[in-house]
């Protein structure tokens, strides 16, 4: 770069090329709310930009866990019996349900494929599940069962980006990042949103599915592992102890301080609370991830083992997490996607996911936790009622599928919603993503319309400009 011109502004000599043509193009707004807001507020927001904030109204759920089966459960299979597609398996499905359809794979004029597993109902509320699922059969009175959700997408990448973004194309900021874009964190010691990952490889969807989008990455979800450090690095190297860490993050500490208070770039502030919160979790992480204060009873219960990763254990270090005031956290668990060996995969799935799911929901509740904080279990679409892969396999399917929820200002022991008698279409108390993704704002204090944020010259939200909260899962 020029030498600077004399009697050039002093401001003027920090700003690059990059920042005019991002904050000059459509920020003429944001210039001005940078000169009223002036170094103090911009200060404060670098000293804590994930403090506390008030919801929009008062919330139900303080905290959200997000038990995201990637690659799509089989509703048929799981939630949703159908026993006309056990009479008719075997036949061409009825043409006028097939109309307009579009499958990812399969011809739509496949046989139908009836449902490989008993069902039965639970509790006093009858919800009826398959013989999969014995463990959260006996949490069947705490939780809200969805059956008639619909989706836009019908592949994983863009269906999953959707459940979490509200949109199927990358770059819109996450369901946890708008999360602690809206409340804030409770905790300086560890990060407001967490992300998991188990199964047999990680979400097609990418990071995108916690990623910040437009949002300051500030909000950007930290995928931790559940064995060793959380984090990779976060242990110092040898000849590096405290006292040298201190006067290195100090150092750095003043030059961002001065760059923020010379161009007030958000992103700046981002990198100071990342630095220092590396230093927190130095003795914060190593704690979360010690389980001998854990009785054996309650390791049992979740069907962890110490040292071995899982989704169990991912499960027990949610609650662990939730304790020590983090937002959100979310559990990925990539192993759904059964277009064949659909009977031995599924058992699979279950014994994995079932015992810890169910513990999960019992744990929360026992520790008074379970009425502040919101579970959510499901993938990003269901699976046809016809057959792929011989016998054995079922294809995409956006029409109906299936989750449940529990806690938070969920009404417990409800079954909503209701499809055909293949399983094929929502055909009562229809709930699209973007309805969910309203009544999970809701059930956080939020109007979904009003929590937005103002990117390339108009206001984005989580819902788009769709969503209606959906008032039958409200307690």
């Amino acid at each position: 770069m020029n030498a600077p011109q004399a009697g050039r502004p002093a401001l003027a000599q920090h700003l690059s090329r990059r920042w005019f043509l991002k904050e000059c193009g459509v920020g003429l707004g944001a210039i001005a709310l940078h000169s009223l807001l002036g170094n103090e507020a911009r200060a404060a927001a670098a000293a804590n930009p994930l403090a506390p904030r008030a919801s929009h109204f008062p919330a139900r759920a303080k905290n959200v866990i997000y038990l995201f089966m990637a690659g799509a459960p089989s509703h048929l299979e799981l939630f949703d019996y159908k026993p006309q597609l056990a009479k008719y398996d075997g036949t061409l499905p009825p043409a006028e349900l097939l109309q307009g359809y579009r499958a990812a794979f399969i011809n739509p004029s496949a046989t139908l494929l009836g449902p490989k597993f008993k069902f039965a109902r639970h509790g006093q509320s009858g919800t009826e599940l398959s013989e999969l699922l014995p463990h959260l059969a006996t949490v069947a009175d705490d939780i809200a069962v969805v059956k008639s959700m619909v989706t836009d997408a019908f592949n994983h990448a863009p269906a999953q980006i959707m459940m979490h973004t509200g949109s199927q194309q990358f770059g819109r900021p996450s369901l946890g990042a708008w999360t602690l874009y809206g409340l804030g964190s409770e905790t300086r010691n560890l990060p407001g949103f967490v992300v998991f990952s188990s199964g047999s490889k990680g979400p097609s969807g990418g990071a995108s599915n916690w990623g910040s989008g437009f949002l300051p990455t500030v909000y950007n979800g930290c995928m931790f592992r559940s064995q060793g450090d959380p984090i990779l690095y976060l242990s110092n190297p040898a000849g590096v102890d405290d006292r040298i860490q201190r006067d290195t993050f100090d150092s750095i500490r003043r030059l961002n301080e001065q760059h923020l208070g010379a161009v007030g770039d958000p992103e700046i502030a981002t990198r100071l609370n990342s630095y220092e919160m590396a230093a927190r979790m130095q003795t914060s992480a190593p704690e979360l991830t010690d389980l001998s204060s854990e009785p054996k009873h309650i390791l049992e219960m979740y069907g962890v083992e110490p040292g071995k990763p899982s989704f169990a254990l991912n499960c027990l270090l949610a609650r662990r997490l939730i304790e020590r005031g983090v937002r959100f956290v979310e559990l990925f668990h990539e192993a759904w996607d059964q277009h064949g060996n659909l009977k031995n995969d599924l058992k699979k799935n279950c014994r994995d996911c079932d015992r810890a799911s169910a513990a999960l929901v019992k744990d929360l509740k026992q520790r008074g936790l379970l009425d502040e904080t919101l579970v959510i279990w499901g993938g990003e679409f269901g699976r046809t009622p016809m057959v792929q892969g011989g016998n054995d396999g079922r294809d995409h399917h956006p029409n109906c599928f299936s989750l449940w929820m529990a806690g938070g200002g969920v009404k417990p022991g409800l079954t909503l919603g209701e499809s055909d008698d293949f399983g094929f279409n929502a055909t009562k108390d229809r709930v699209h993503v973007h309805d969910l993704n309203a009544t999970i704002l809701h059930l956080l204090g939020f109007d979904h319309t009003r929590l937005s944020y103002r990117f390339q010259g108009r206001d984005f939200r989580l819902t788009d400009v769709h969503g209606q909260v959906v008032d039958k899962l409200l307690a």
